[in-house]
C-alpha cells in the first residue's frame, strides 16, 4: 500500500476535510500511541497505518 492509497481510503470513510484532522489529532494504541500522521512520518509503512485506523473505526473486513 502507498501513501495515496492510505489517504484515499481515509477520505473515502472519513470524507476529505475531516480526515486529514482525523489522522493529526485520532493517537491510536496501535501506532505505539501516536497518530496516522506521526507514524507515517515516523517511517511506519502505510499498510501498518491502515490496519490500526481500520481497526479503530471498525471498519467491515472487506475493507482490510
Amino acid at each position: 500500500m502507498r501513501h495515496t492509497e492510505l489517504w484515499q481510503r481515509l477520505d473515502h470513510h472519513l470524507g476529505r476535510a475531516y480526515s486529514r484532522t482525523w489522522a493529526e489529532q485520532q493517537v491510536l494504541g496501535e501506532l505505539d500511541h501516536r497518530t496516522p500522521a506521526e507514524a507515517l512520518e515516523a517511517g511506519v509503512p502505510p499498510k501498518q497505518v491502515w490496519a490500526a485506523v481500520w481497526e479503530a473505526l471498525g471498519l467491515p473486513a472487506s475493507e482490510r
